[in-house]
């Protein structure tokens, strides 16, 4: 996941977990900015009226405050990371200036930042630098010396809200005159959003200046002060609820923080084993029947030459060798099974999904891959290091007693040994399968490797593709090497091509049948949009034959981009539309050149939209057959089944996508939109005629949580979020969007942005970030507390936790499933997808 902190001014919490994590609200009233005014939008209005219509003298420059009730919370109104501010940061900065000061002994404005643990903020660093400096009239050119570093540092340390309100105030004032003019303040929002990576924010900074003068200046004097600054900051965290509510959110976060302690390390061990088991049980016996029927094998094989004269010679070797070779013929057919999408996708809707894992086929595909590598090793290298030395070097009369009949009473050489049929399909077979195998590799899959050209060209996804298609040969050689084996001369004996035969022949169908759709699937493009953050949209027409439920994915060929690949994406349309379509982020060879083909059947054009958003979007809309052919040629395969489609099985959904990993989930929300309205048709109907109640098939609420990094992320994403917004009348889908690349919750970098965000939605309804009416957080989610408050509102429900994204947070998020279905009565089951 997105490694950033982030934030705004949010429900307060009193004393701040170490972690840097935004705390939602809870389920029940999650922050879900929808077309009604929210209790937030109203909020900011009457508290907009309240400061305007208080005036005080312009000498004023600030209040003489009394410590309210409110600053305990605003106390994250911070200049220094969590991190930074501990009891021990002042030891680690004066270490750094130790390091940093030149030979005056003072610290100069160029090392501020990096000194105090803002490195990643200079330009804001450096605006506290000359704020504190001028106020307390020192030459900034000057620097510091050690005394007055930890003079500002302390200050900046401060939980006091008021000192560190000056601060920021400060900063805003560049003459120091106590007032903030609209130019003082677009300079600080575009140093804000400069600090928090919001290219988009700070193109507007002007029209959001005037915002703010707007709401605080309705007079027109041309300034703000620092009550009124104060006073708007305050409002922000009031207006989300009482004190009591802000309480109760703080006692709850206190007790889900740290999960349940066990009484002993005894019982620890035993309840987590149990745990394990309940959670994986068709792993376990799949798994666990899979390595019986292996070792059963190996004995098999290794007691029946241990029985015969060929043991005389070669000894446990050749017995170790066999059963090597026999787990590897058995696990050659089997890993072909689970790259049957068809077949699984087929079995995926029936009752032996209930006892069979399918959403781990590509899982087990790996398990079965290291076995085959394991059993090859084995089987040669005992060959090579035991088997061949004792039968060349085995005397004559004794080779001729024992083994004459299986080698033509020729004693074999080294050079014979590999000449021979068995002897170099095996080198080629070890040669084919060590080369596939590694290419397929994570490091390699994903191009961790950087490798020198030209060899670099061996890392990515297009070298795992094409290396594993030469595994078609390495089929051939284990048929042929398996069929002319020394040893054994009935050909009954040479099961090889027994194994293999039928996995072959189903794959084999597999792949047959992809090429008559391939005939039947050449659709063409209707629509194509490039969105910022390298993400293309294809819109489709549909084949009439084409049945697919939310949640499955499809595979995309386009020749001209390359005539044989086929990548897989998430389906992005609902059933119910007319269309189909996908979503691509740009990632690999194959995806670039993808958006390279359809920018340049483009055309550009800037949308120009309110002040409060900026949109680029470049599209074509073809209409009629004479604009089809301004697209590629695209042909489809599928659609094939994933983990999300079985959502409709679950009363509650939780869905969490990361960056493009919110694609599956979008057909989902679309398809679950759909369904709510025909319910509400339907019941409408049930009134009229009996009055009775209609009882819908599905999930009755479903959350959606979007962590991504990038602003421009949300434009694609856009019309799916206003949809929602728009459509969901009954709120039974709670949309929460994290962008974390904005400072954390509270952080004095971002504390402006928070501002202009609530002021912005309660004006219009926009969010500044994402420009949907979906409210933005500024932070990853605290997932303890969501699970917690997912676990407190639905209580004894089956809830579905389905999960797209990096694999650095499926452990975290899975466990939680297990840890709050074992210790509360609602029942979690996680999903990944596997793609």
């Amino acid at each position: 996941m997105e490694s950033s902190s982030a934030g705004y001014v949010d429900v307060p919490l009193g004393n701040e977990p170490e972690h840097q994590q935004h705390q939602p609200t809870p389920a029940t009233t999650g922050p879900v900015m929808r077309k009604q005014p929210s209790r937030l939008a109203s909020g900011m209005k009457r508290l907009a009226s309240r400061v305007t219509s208080i005036r005080v003298p312009d000498s004023v420059m600030g209040l003489k405050r009394s410590h309210s009730s409110a600053q305990p919370a605003l106390r994250g109104l911070r200049f220094l990371d969590k991190a930074s501010a501990g009891k021990d940061g002042w030891k680690s900065v004066e270490k750094r200036f130790d390091d940093m000061s030149g030979e005056d002994g003072r610290l100069h404005q160029e090392n501020f930042a990096k000194c105090i643990g803002m490195a990643d903020s200079k330009e804001f660093a450096g605006e506290v630098f000359v704020a504190m400096a001028r106020r307390r009239k020192i030459d900034p050119d000057q620097g510091l010396s050690k005394e007055q570093l930890k003079e500002f540092w302390e200050e900046m340390s401060d939980n006091n809200f008021d000192a560190r309100l000056r601060i920021f105030f400060d900063m805003c004032d560049k003459n120091g005159d106590g007032k903030l003019t609209e130019d003082e303040v677009k300079e600080i929002i575009v140093l804000s959003a400069s600090a928090n990576k919001l290219s988009k924010l700070k193109k507007h900074a002007a029209t959001y200046a005037s915002l703010i003068m707007e709401e605080l200046d309705p007079d027109g004097r041309g300034y703000i002060e620092i009550w009124q600054l104060e006073k708007l900051l305050r409002g922000m965290v009031m207006a989300e609820g009482t004190q009591d509510q802000m309480d109760q959110a703080s006692t709850s976060l206190a007790k889900t923080m740290v999960p349940s302690s066990y009484r002993s390390p005894m019982q620890r061990r035993m309840t987590k084993t149990v745990d394990f088991i309940h959670e994986n049980w068709k792993r376990i016996w799949v798994i666990a029947l899979w390595g019986i029927v292996n070792i059963a094998l190996f004995i098999f094989k290794f007691v029946q030459y241990r029985r015969r004269e060929v043991f005389d010679v070669m000894g446990y070797c050749v017995c170790i060798a066999k059963g090597a070779a026999e787990t590897t013929k058995l696990n050659m057919a089997l890993i072909l099974l689970p790259v049957c999408r068809n077949t699984l996708t087929a079995l995926r809707s029936t009752a032996l999904s209930n006892v069979i894992p399918f959403d781990d086929n590509i899982n087990f595909h790996k398990v079965i891959a290291l076995a085959i590598a394991i059993g090859a090793g084995t089987h040669t290298l005992a060959h090579l290091t035991c088997d061949f030395p004792r039968l060349v070097s085995c005397p004559s009369d004794k080779f001729q007693e024992k083994l004459g009949p299986f080698f033509n009473y020729v004693q074999p050489t080294w050079g014979s040994l590999f000449a021979s049929t068995p002897g170099w399909t095996g080198i080629l077979l070890i040669l084919i399968m060590s080369f596939s195998f590694t290419l397929a590799t994570h490091s390699f899959r994903r191009s961790v490797v950087k490798l020198p050209s030209p060899l670099h060209h061996l890392a990515g996804f297009n070298a795992f593709w094409y290396a594993h298609h030469l595994l078609v040969f390495a089929y051939i050689l284990l048929v042929m090497h398996s069929y002319f084996i020394f040893l054994t001369r009935e050909w009954y004996k040479r099961t090889g091509w027994m194994y293999l035969a039928v996995p072959v022949l189903f794959y084999a169908s597999e792949r047959a049948t992809r090429r008559i759709r391939e005939k039947n699937y050449g659709v063409s493009v209707i629509k194509a949009a490039i969105y910022p953050g390298n993400v293309l949209s294809l819109y489709m027409k549909k084949p009439a034959s084409f049945k697919y439920k939310s949640g499955m994915y499809l595979f995309v060929k386009c020749p001209d981009v390359s005539p044989f690949e086929w990548h897989p994406f998430s389906i992005t349309s609902a059933p119910g539309d007319d269309y189909l379509s996908v979503h691509i982020r740009t990632l690999g060879d194959w995806t670039t050149e993808l958006r390279n083909v359809f920018g340049k059947a483009c055309e550009a054009e800037v949308s120009s939209k309110k002040a409060t958003l900026s949109r680029l979007e470049t599209t074509v809309i073809a209409e009629g057959r004479g604009e089809d052919t301004r697209f590629p040629k695209i042909f489809i395969d599928g659609p094939f089944g994933a983990p999300a489609q079985n959502y409709k099985k679950y009363d509650i959904l939780f869905l969490i996508g990361l960056g493009i990993g919110a694609t599956p989930f979008i057909s989902i929300l679309k398809d679950l939109l759909h369904n709510l309205k025909s319910s509400q048709e339907m019941q409408s109907m049930q009134d009229e005629e009996s009055g009775g109640t209609f009882k819908s098939n599905g999930p009755s609420r479903a959350y959606f949580y979007w962590v991504t990094r990038e602003q421009g992320s949300f434009e694609w994403f856009k019309g799916v979020m206003n949809e929602v917004a728009e459509s969901d009348r009954d709120n039974a889908i709670e949309m929460h969007n994290y962008l974390t690349s904005v400072y954390e919750e509270g952080d004095a970098r971002s504390a402006l942005i928070a501002m202009v965000q609530s002021l912005q939605h309660a004006k219009d309804g926009v969010d500044i970030v994402s420009g949907s009416k979906i409210r933005t957080h500024f932070a990853r989610p605290n997932w303890r507390k969501v699970y917690s408050d997912l676990a407190n509102t639905h209580k004894n429900a089956r809830i579905g936790v389905f999960y797209c994204g990096s694999p650095t947070l499926t452990k975290t998020l899975k466990d939680l499933a297990i840890e709050f279905s074992h210790t509360t009565t609602t029942r979690f089951h996680f999903h990944k997808e596997n793609f």
